[in-house]
């Protein structure tokens, strides 16, 4: 009998993180979460403490994964963001270059790293495996938001969105599948703050399913592809 499939969410927040986890639980998943604080969790769920500001702490997640389930995850899913408040709230260059930098970590270096670990685990698993990685995105990859608050978490959306894209046309071939997720409303417009976690996770597997959609996922509830 086949080892049951593992999945590492980075960023295990109560919305999204909470529901992805739960759905792939449901599936027959191994879950293992990372979170800023290490949460609490049901039996079964590897919880482990992360500092995404940190990439060079990211390895250590998935020599975690590997010491506890014994085999690499095949789906990895990075739910992590960080934004800075404008001291100036009509200035959006008055962020210091230090919170940008360290916001940048978080948005776009500890995912890149994370996909470097991926695509590493992802050669020991069986050719055979479905090999899946996510990222929690939003709209302002191709849509300026011309708002103070929201400038390095766009920065950092558009630089990931990009090397997202350049790996689902490199290592597709391959069986291994970068996605950019972005849930919208209904009208193509942006979604904010009002995300849907149950939407994220339902979709979410079916992209672990490798369904036929692209590295840009934009979806709204019950639906894909919507621009």
């Amino acid at each position: 009998m086949a080892a049951k499939p593992v999945v590492l969410v980075l960023g295990a927040g109560p919305r999204i993180g909470a529901s992805v986890s739960e759905k792939f639980a449901s599936n027959g998943y191994r879950v293992a979460i990372a979170s800023r604080k290490g949460l609490k969790t049901t039996d079964g769920i590897l919880s482990l403490k992360a500092d995404f500001a940190k990439p060079d702490s990211i390895p250590a997640l998935f020599s975690a994964v590997r010491a506890e389930f014994r085999a690499s995850p095949s789906v990895v899913i990075y739910n992590a963001a960080a934004l800075t408040s404008t001291p100036d709230k009509d200035s959006m260059f008055s962020i210091p270059a230090e919170s940008v930098a360290s916001d940048l970590s978080v948005n776009t270096v500890s995912p890149y790293v994370a996909a470097q670990q991926a695509v590493s685990g992802w050669e020991t698993l069986p050719k055979e495996t479905k090999k899946t990685f996510i990222y929690t995105g939003n709209i302002m990859n191709v849509s300026i938001v011309p708002m103070p608050l929201m400038m390095d978490l766009g920065m950092g959306r558009s630089a990931s969105a990009f090397w997202i894209g350049v790996a689902d046309a490199m290592y597709s071939a391959q069986g291994f599948r970068f996605f950019y997720a972005d849930e919208r409303h209904g009208d193509g417009k942006f979604k904010g703050q009002t995300l849907d976690g149950s939407a994220h996770a339902e979709f979410y597997t079916q992209l672990a399913n490798h369904e036929n959609v692209p590295w840009h996922a934009t979806f709204v509830k019950g639906n894909v592809n919507i621009r």
